[in-house]
């Protein structure tokens, strides 16, 4: 069971890798993609708001925008798994892990972008380096790394020139002194 689990993980991060870079980028510049909403709404969002995205802000059912149908699209995912589970309960139970966990990592991490920043960075560099076409893992970058696909943004003299020529805002916001006037 352990065994099956670990191979579902690396199969779940595969399948990430793959669904983000052929379905989310690729297919998603199509007009009439169902996947467009990642590719001209999430990236927008991210790229104007500092790697935030506040389409996360809105309860999940609110409306059909980019937050629901990727949910509704891993739920969709770990249903169609289900039938496996008979048969390999280790695996499809990383399976169904992993589409939860995607949800819940990419969700915080563009709600909270220093949280994004500090445990995601790859995926920051994703957003926020200067090729979008690079860092397709959001979760763990292993499959970034199998196909020669992770670069390095964070924490580069490249990162460091683009905020200091203002092409990027610092990724952090340091909290605002306040000074008081003392009586």
């Amino acid at each position: 069971m352990i065994g099956g689990f670990l191979a579902g993980l690396v199969t779940a991060n595969a399948f990430e890798w793959y669904m983000h870079k052929y379905m989310l980028h690729e297919h998603a510049r199509k007009k009439d993609s169902f996947w467009r909403f990642h590719y001209m709404d999430h990236h927008k969002n991210a790229i104007k708001q500092n790697f935030e995205d506040s389409d996360y802000e809105q309860p999940l059912l609110k409306e059909w925008n980019g937050q629901s149908k990727e949910a509704a699209s891993l739920l969709g995912a770990a249903v169609a798994v289900t039938p496996l589970f008979p048969f390999a309960p280790g695996f499809t139970s990383a399976l169904w892990f992993s589409a939860a966990n995607y949800y819940v990592v990419h969700k915080k991490s563009h709600m909270d972008p220093a949280w994004g920043y500090k445990y995601l960075p790859w995926h920051y560099d994703h957003h926020m380096g200067p090729d979008s076409e690079k860092n397709w893992c959001v979760t763990f970058p292993l499959w970034d790394y199998v196909m020669g696909t992770r670069e390095v943004y964070k924490g580069t003299e490249r990162e460091k020139k683009d905020i200091a020529t203002g092409r990027r805002k610092p990724p952090v916001e340091q909290p605002k002194t306040v000074l008081r006037k003392v009586a």
